[in-house]
């Protein structure tokens, strides 16, 4: 049944006040890092997974706990090593003995996995074997361990952490997996200020806590919501010309491109562009995606979905750059379809 303009209007507006309490709660206790914040509650409410790269000491693991406090979810923290395996994460069937008959059975002994906000604490350390443990909960919010498959609790979502710099004991992530992330957020340092403000919360004897405003029944209601948001032919034709630009030797590739990627973004690419338009459409009080709303979302959306040839690598071409170029070269509007 269709809703009224006045019910839109209203659902938008309750989706607008739950987001800046969220923002108030997290910044409470985390200082700066606004527009991480921000986008990776676009990714929650856009049904995504979120790798926050950076290195030690920033608060990401932090941050990570704020969030699933000020969301009142289960939240549960899995610290990735090279001997972790597939059955410490998913959980295995033990053998239970019934004290009064003596009776033996197996039964399942739920892992870490089944909670609703997951920590991947360091997942690149993680080996080849147990990271694809995580592929199924990630993509299916299912696992399966004895031919059984069981349901994860929903919402789900997998914010995992890694350090650039330390690539010794490392298993980089297979692209497969790299794709299911809706964002890839680079956290970086704080500034002056902000360093002041953590040195006053932090050495002062203060204790900042986020309180929880909204549970997981508010969060499925707003991704639900965030789906009915509108978008253009054009606005969405736009997005898909840039996923498109990161083919090489595709019709909408630009030099860059066809000179230092090997492979381009997968269709995932051009979902998360515009899912999380729509979130973004919703902040700015708006009921349909816009060209900005779009490209604010381009790096974070695409930048780890490139793999850059062995001529990029050399030269230290970054995704962002290549990512950088195709939005300056690609028209918001076709001349010829305009025309027409």
């Amino acid at each position: 049944m269709a809703m009224s303009e006045k019910e839109v209007e209203a659902q938008c507006h309750e989706f607008r006040e739950m987001f800046d309490a969220l923002r108030e709660q997290v910044g409470k206790v985390i200082v700066g890092h606004e527009d991480i914040v921000d986008n990776v509650l676009i990714s929650l409410f856009g049904g995504g997974h979120v790798l926050l790269e950076g290195v030690p000491g920033l608060g990401k693991t932090l941050l990570v706990r704020t969030l699933s406090n000020a969301f009142s979810l289960q939240f549960r923290r899995i610290q990735f090593t090279p001997d972790l395996m597939p059955a410490d994460i998913m959980g295995t069937n033990i053998v239970v003995e019934d004290p009064g008959t003596g009776h033996r059975e197996f039964q399942f002994q739920k892992g870490p996995i089944f909670g609703q906000v997951i920590l991947a604490d360091e997942i690149n350390r993680a080996t080849p074997k147990t990271q694809s443990a995580m592929l199924e909960a990630m993509q299916e919010h299912s696992v399966t361990s004895a031919g059984q498959v069981r349901p994860l609790p929903s919402p789900f979502m997998v914010l995992a952490t890694q350090n650039p710099i330390e690539q010794e004991g490392t298993y980089p992530l297979p692209e497969a997996q790299l794709d299911r992330f809706f964002f890839k957020l680079v956290v970086g340092y704080s500034d002056r200020r902000q360093l002041k403000t953590i040195l006053d919360r932090t050495t002062s004897g203060e204790e900042p806590k986020a309180e929880a405003v909204a549970d997981g029944e508010k969060i499925l209601w707003a991704q639900k919501l965030v789906r009915r948001v509108v978008i253009a032919d054009h606005v969405q034709d736009y997005a898909i010309r840039l996923v498109l630009g990161t083919h090489p030797e595709g019709e909408f590739a630009t030099e860059m491109t066809n000179r230092f990627v090997r492979f381009g973004s997968s269709p995932r690419g051009v979902q998360a562009l515009v899912l999380a338009g729509k979130v973004r459409a919703m902040l700015n009080e708006r009921y349909h995606v816009g060209f900005d709303d779009i490209t604010q979302s381009v790096a974070p959306a695409l930048r780890h979905r490139l793999l850059l040839n062995f001529e990029g690598q050399a030269e230290g071409v970054q995704t962002d750059d290549v990512l950088t170029d195709i939005l300056e070269n690609t028209p918001r509007t076709m001349e010829k379809e305009s025309a027409a």
